[in-house]
């Protein structure tokens, strides 16, 4: 009797484990298709956040940009995973106005570090734990990492996507806003 609670139990444990799984999809799909409501490209540019080196870095300096800025911490391995591909993007596109920010949940000595041994080529900010926060204010709902906004060079949030952003969606997005942005 006992071995067939137990089964029953590992049933039930497996359905909940596959309904969360089924809503983090859901959440995830929803969150990458939705802008937030609460914050806006203003919102973002009038924001100012340390570097590494602990001095402030206002976001309204890459005004006039496509900025591609992503939340991210040293212990999220899939924020670890896109970097090299977005240090790729920055180095190909920078010269043609995309600038790549991010918004590190972590402590700076850690930041520091990491962004020094990966040879980062775009400026990382301290978000500290209090990042996450930030991120839900423009539309990362779950709190999740990593979490990345597309900004048009006429500051405005024109993708949000959480999760890792792969190259088939990020890359015609940046064609598309820095081909019409030069026209």
């Amino acid at each position: 009797m006992s071995q067939r609670w137990i089964g029953v139990a590992f049933a039930a444990a497996g359905l909940l484990a596959l309904g969360a799984g089924m809503l983090w999809q859901q959440a995830g799909n929803e969150a990458t298709a939705s802008r937030s409501t609460n914050a806006d490209g203003a919102t973002l540019f009038a924001l100012a956040l340390p570097d590494v080196a602990g001095k402030d870095q206002p976001m309204a300096q890459w005004k006039g940009k496509v900025l591609v800025v992503n939340f991210w911490a040293t212990w999220c391995e899939p924020c670890r995973e896109e970097m090299p591909r977005f240090m790729k993007l920055q180095e190909q596109y920078g010269g043609k106005g995309l600038q790549f920010v991010g918004i590190a949940i972590d402590q700076a000595d850690k930041v520091q570090q990491f962004t020094t041994n990966m040879h980062l080529n775009y400026p990382s900010l301290i978000g500290g734990y209090g990042g996450i926060e930030l991120s839900r204010s423009f539309g990362n709902a779950l709190g999740a990492l990593p979490f990345t906004l597309v900004v048009d060079r006429a500051g405005r949030i024109v993708q949000t996507k959480l999760g890792p952003m792969k190259d088939e969606q990020l890359q015609p997005i940046i064609d598309q806003l820095l081909l019409t942005s030069s026209n």
